[in-house]
């Protein structure tokens, strides 16, 4: 194992101490190998074979800027590996031109998050990839991924990093791929996109299907209505969904040196529909009053009619965004449901029709991943219960969040089932891990991190999927912290075998 001081960086220049850089959101810069976790409470099921991946920002070094948005770090992943009853740990740093870059020089070469105009001259041009929002396994590679670059590909097993930028084969055309690809299970097939693709700023989106065997078959270019965070999407069996909200962005903004995006309450929100194997000419808008909506659960279409889940607020859920006429964070608008938005394609009308699956109020929505993009009954999500205690005085939040309730939502019923982990944790996303032998929709676990944050500590916490109420089944000790991530994803043995 091997680590740099908490709160100090490798050059011995200390990290800003801010809410973005202490207590949980420290850096960390802990690359491990642990062969066994210690189990401290129930037990992990034997027969469960695979790997849960997730990724976090890990800054090497402090920010130019003296303090930046805590997810502008360098992509740390953690694996997991299961087996046997056993969960073993290793973490390694992605080994990005960006990473390669500062560790030569000694320092931050690389400013503020996505605003290339405050690099070093050193840097000019290059890519700024932190590959630190997601990781997928397709085709037997590793995928790191950051949306305003290409992929990272990493061996699954050692997490050596064995292309910096990979553009799979030299097919793919976009600047950029997005950090949400969707595999569905039906056709082995990666859904993918790239926003901003011919550069910064600019409306260009670049659509992708990507076969089974990780081959580039179909692309597509369009326009977007106007640039903004295009961070998630969804597809069914017919159509690819992709939901614009004014999350925006200029080149005026990084001149000015304020935040790459900022929340426009004067723009409407779009949902884009295009066949699977689409063109631009194919692709149809509909349209809906402002509102926010990031992280996406599902969709489904029953013939024309596409029913899109994903949790939706009123205003502004990231206040690290700011609005960008200045009014101030409103919490009450921020709180987002799980909410139905339907379209029909034979309609006259480009109406999106909003309805609500649940009251909750969370975010980072998961399914069985098997039935993305077929009409899924379970979902599962972090909750804000602010019924809740918090014990925790003095504590500085750099999200803005308190995710202190994992969820289940039956999206046929609207009953749901949930579980607290307290009044001194916090949750980080969860992942689906299907049972085993069985093709039963949410038969299996969810996986978690517990951040543990009293004593600036992390576990693993692994559920039955369908009974969170009853807590978890098994509780694994991790010997260091880790630092909030943002996503992941389960791979069974045989993919990682592939």
């Amino acid at each position: 194992m091997s680590n740099q001081e908490n709160g100090t960086a490798v050059s011995g220049v200390q990290f800003p101490q801010t809410a973005n850089f202490t207590g949980i959101f420290a850096p960390s810069g802990i690359e491990a190998d642990v062969p066994r976790l210690e189990v401290i409470g129930g037990a992990v099921p034997m027969d469960l074979a695979g790997a849960f991946f997730r990724v976090a920002p890990d800054p090497q070094f402090p920010p130019l800027a003296g303090d930046d948005i805590w997810f502008n770090g360098d992509g740390m992943v953690s694996r997991f590996g299961f087996g046997g009853g056993t969960v073993s740990l290793k973490q390694r740093w992605v080994r990005t031109r960006k990473f390669v870059a500062e560790r030569e020089a000694g320092k931050a070469l690389f400013g503020a998050y996505r605003n290339p105009l405050t690099d070093d001259p050193a840097v000019a041009g290059m890519v700024r990839s932190t590959a630190n929002t997601n990781v997928i396994v397709h085709a037997g590679k590793l995928l790191a991924l950051k949306e305003d670059s290409p992929p990272v590909w990493m061996d699954p097993e050692t997490l050596e990093t064995i292309d910096p930028a990979y553009t799979f084969g030299g097919r793919m055309t976009s600047e950029t791929f997005t950090a949400h690809p969707k595999i569905d299970a039906q056709t082995g097939e990666m859904l993918a996109f790239g926003y901003a693709a011919r550069g910064l700023c600019t409306p260009d989106m670049a659509y992708y299907v990507i076969d089974a065997q990780g081959e580039i078959v179909h692309e597509a270019w369009f326009e977007l209505p106007y640039y903004c965070m295009m961070h998630d999407f969804a597809f069914t069996q017919d159509y690819v969904v992709f939901h614009v909200v004014p999350i925006v962005g200029s080149w005026e903004r990084l001149h000015a040196r304020l935040p790459h995006f900022g929340f426009d309450r004067g723009r409407e929100v779009f949902l884009g529909v295009m066949p699977r194997r689409g063109q631009a000419a194919d692709l149809r808008w509909f349209r809906a009053p402002t509102c926010f909506a990031s992280h996406v659960m599902n969709a489904h279409n029953v013939g024309s009619v596409i029913h899109f889940d994903v949790p939706t607020a009123a205003g502004n859920m990231f206040p690290f965004f700011p609005d960008t006429e200045g009014a101030p964070f409103d919490p009450a608008a921020a709180a987002a449901r799980m909410t139905r938005w339907t379209v029909d394609m034979a309609a006259n009308s480009d109406e999106i029709r909003m309805a609500p699956l649940a009251d909750l109020v969370g975010e980072f929505p998961r399914i069985d991943d098997r039935f993305a993009g077929l009409a899924n009954r379970h979902g599962w999500q972090l909750v804000q219960d602010a019924t809740k205690p918090v014990d925790l005085p003095g504590m500085r939040s750099a999200t803005g969040m308190m995710m202190n309730t994992l969820a289940h939502i039956d999206c046929t019923t609207g009953e749901t089932d949930t579980w607290w982990v307290g009044p001194t944790s916090s949750l980080q996303e969860p992942a689906f891990i299907p049972r085993p032998g069985s093709t039963t929709e949410g038969d299996g676990y969810l996986v978690v991190i517990e951040n543990r944050l009293a004593e600036n500590a992390s576990r693993l916490l692994l559920f039955a999927a369908l009974e969170l109420g009853a807590g978890p089944i098994a509780t694994l000790a991790i010997p260091f912290r880790i630092r909030p991530g943002l996503h992941g994803n389960w791979a069974p043995a045989s993919a990682l075998a592939a």
